[in-house]
């Protein structure tokens, strides 16, 4: 066997094994297998897991971002007529927050945290100074007591209204950023106070917030099931609410939106449990976009999430007491504001019935600037950017013995929205893009060995024609004639025997006469 041949054989042996092995490894999925069985194993809230420390002390950086509703025409408003705001914003405040007191609990399984929240202003990304710019908007305390005293005779109502005007309380107020932000001494709640002294004097969207957490929780570290991975199991050792009227309303599902599972699909919905809504919400799959070089999956709240009931049944629960409820875009949460009349929904009433849209001047609702979204990692579950966008709004309308709201019309009246954002920081994307382009090359691992199994199939193809192509010319070279004359006898050796060696391959010799 000739050194070609020994080359032919030992490619196409190659070529079959690549072939065979990488067609089996894909058809299998061996690779893709293993990985997630490995992110499903690293991926955990224990002390030994590469996550644990990020969602400890998450990396990139939580920015708070502040709009209020300035009122331009409060007297036309209390006169019946409609009420006409000016956004003014952002003024922007850095999130820390730490997870602390970290404890394990279960073997492992589940793990308790408290998670402090302080804030920091920020005025290279602010349009002013908080303790100096003057806003103008619906007095909330004055609200409140007048709402509390909704059902008492209308004779206390008329005293209480009285007494209010002798302090100079008015429906509408003028305070600074900082005071509606972080908390003034009202006086109003200043004398309840004197007579209550559970009832706090001081009132501020934000008061007692700095510094403080939202509850204590328990989640599943994914030990058990790879799903749970940061889920909440109990809030303030709660596993359902009681403030609903329906038991699918007040149960508390997902995570609190820091963590979700790996291996994410686009037809799954992700539930957040949102404390200061005092619900869960779920978001559904969107599109695909790229943040810092990473493909990631946007998830983002679907117009049902705050739907009437009457176009989702499923929103039932949250109309308190039941079969009180509001229109499509705002959710009333009375129940866990300690009575107040606050609604919430999405900025500029986004998503909302036009009703409420049109029941203001100066609001222009768009999906850009208001819509509430995550991008994750679908691979590692990781939060790659995040925009958490709510507003507040509380209910107007006349009640008897107030004469500041004689002609008033009924109206859910926008106080601030807050634009709640993070995006993955440079460090981490980088580390992010590294493992996610380890994690591609090792999947395809099968792919590349069929790909050089084609390469070799190619090579042995080549050598195979070239290998014809040479045995056809030797063979053409052995039957090729030395004269270009056809082979005929001449008449001088037409008597002679015919002489063996009229072809190249044995050319003639006379014989030698011994």
């Amino acid at each position: 066997m000739t050194r070609r041949s020994c080359a032919i054989y030992a490619t196409g042996i190659v070529c079959a094994h690549l072939l065979i092995v990488g067609i089996a490894l894909v058809v299998a999925q061996v690779f893709q297998t293993m990985i997630h069985s490995r992110l499903k194993k690293e991926i955990t809230l224990t002390e030994k897991s590469q996550v644990f420390e990020s969602w400890k002390n998450p990396p990139p950086p939580v920015y708070m971002e502040y709009y209020f509703f300035n009122v331009t025409n409060p007297e036309e408003f209390q006169a019946g007529g409609k009420a006409s705001v000016k956004q003014i914003g952002p003024y922007t405040y850095r999130e820390y927050r730490p997870r602390e007191n970290v404890t394990f609990l279960e073997n492992g399984t589940k793990v308790y945290a408290l998670n402090p929240k302080s804030f920091v202003f920020v005025p290279e990304k602010s349009v002013g100074d908080p303790e100096v710019d003057l806003i103008r908007t619906v007095n909330i305390p004055f609200v409140v007591v007048m709402n509390e005293l909704n059902s008492y005779s209308f004779f206390l109502r008329s005293f209480v209204s009285m007494y209010m005007r002798s302090l100079g309380v008015e429906l509408f107020i003028t305070r600074t950023v900082h005071e509606f932000l972080w908390g003034f001494k009202d006086p109003i709640l200043t004398k309840i106070h004197s007579m209550k002294p559970d009832v706090d004097e001081y009132f501020g969207l934000m008061w007692k917030k700095n510094g403080t957490h939202e509850g204590e929780f328990v989640f599943h570290t994914g030990e058990e099931n790879y799903l749970d991975y940061g889920k909440i199991d109990t809030w303030n050792g709660l596993r359902q609410m009681s403030w609903w009227s329906s038991n699918q309303s007040n149960m508390i599902n997902g995570t609190d939106g820091a963590v979700f599972h790996p291996l994410i699909n686009r037809n799954e919905l992700l539930y957040i449990f949102a404390a200061d809504l005092c619900r869960s919400i779920h978001l559904a799959y969107v599109d695909d976009v790229e943040v810092k070089g990473i493909q990631a999956y946007r998830f983002a709240p679907p117009s049902d999430v705050l739907m009437s009931p009457t176009d989702n049944p499923t929103n039932a629960g949250f109309c308190v007491p039941a079969g009180d409820c509001l229109g499509t875009g705002v959710l009333k949460v009375s129940v866990c504001r300690q009575g107040a009349p606050i609604v919430v929904s999405f900025p500029h009433f986004y998503q909302a019935d036009p009703m409420y849209i049109n029941a203001i001047d100066g609001l222009s609702p768009n999906k850009e600037e208001h819509e509430t979204y995550l991008d994750l990692q679908p691979t590692t579950g990781v939060p790659i950017r995040a925009c958490k966008r709510a507003q507040l709004n509380i209910i107007l309308k006349r009640v008897q013995g107030f004469p500041a709201t004689k002609f008033l019309n009924h109206t859910i009246f926008p106080i601030m929205f807050v634009n709640e954002t993070a995006t993955i920081d440079d460090e981490s994307a980088t580390k992010m893009r590294t493992l996610l382009l380890i994690l591609t090359l090792v999947s395809n691992f099968p792919v590349l060995i069929v790909g050089m199994g084609i390469i070799l199939l190619l090579v042995l193809l080549f050598l195979l024609c070239r290998n014809r192509q040479k045995k056809t010319a030797k063979d053409d070279t052995a039957y090729t004639q030395v004269s270009g004359k056809p082979d005929e006898p001449s008449e001088t050796t037409a008597n002679q025997p015919s002489k063996n060696g009229s072809y190249i391959a044995m050319s003639p010799v006379e014989a030698q006469k011994c």
